[in-house]
């Protein structure tokens, strides 16, 4: 609270000074709020609550509607923070995992870190040719059948990164076999994961 004395003067200078001294006061005031530190950012979660966050991290993204095969989404938590990675073809599709994944309950902050791929007839080839030469092979056609299919095939000025999860060490391999197959790519590389 200001005190404010007032000297003995006419009312127009009075008001004057009233006036001038109810502007300092009130600068005064900001000025020792924004000095004040700011009430600590909302506690840490617990490891469930980060476990929550995960799964509903994942659901969200792979509901996306144009979530597919030729765009690999990958994500990490850190307490209330999620960060986004990976690459897809598309815009919209790094803006809208950014959009679902913020209207999760207990995630404060989204680090958007999803590259967009180039525009590219040849990697546009590529993707088609390599998706062929992929599920198209017998023993691998199984993964096809998946809303989302696990093998991802990330084609990139005619370099191909192939990411996801297969059930086998074969079927890495063969996933690799087949990639390296397709004419026109510079270079495969295989960050298959075994699951176990």
């Amino acid at each position: 609270m200001c005190k404010i004395s007032i000297p003995k003067v006419s009312a127009f200078v009075l008001a004057a000074a009233v006036a001038l001294a109810t502007t300092a006061c009130a600068e005064k005031s900001t000025s020792k709020s924004a000095n004040r530190p700011v009430a600590a950012q909302s506690a840490p979660l617990s490891p469930r609550g980060e476990e929550r966050i995960q799964r509903e991290t994942r659901h969200e993204l792979v509901m996306l509607p144009y979530y597919g095969v030729f765009d690999n989404l990958a994500y990490r938590v850190n307490g209330s923070t999620v960060e986004l990675y990976g690459q897809v073809t598309r815009p919209t599709l790094k803006s809208d995992s950014e959009n679902v994944v913020k209207k999760i309950e207990g995630v404060d902050r989204v680090v958007n870190n999803i590259e967009v791929l180039p525009t590219s007839p040849d990697d546009d080839r590529i993707r088609i040719a390599e998706y062929r030469a992929i599920y198209g092979q017998t023993s691998l056609n199984r993964y096809s059948l998946q809303a989302v299919p696990p093998i991802h095939i990330i084609a990139k000025n005619g370099h191909v990164t192939l990411e996801g999860v297969v059930a086998t060490e074969g079927d890495k391999n063969i996933a690799g076999i087949q990639a390296n197959s397709v004419s026109g790519v510079f270079s495969v590389t295989n960050n298959l994961r075994v699951e176990r």
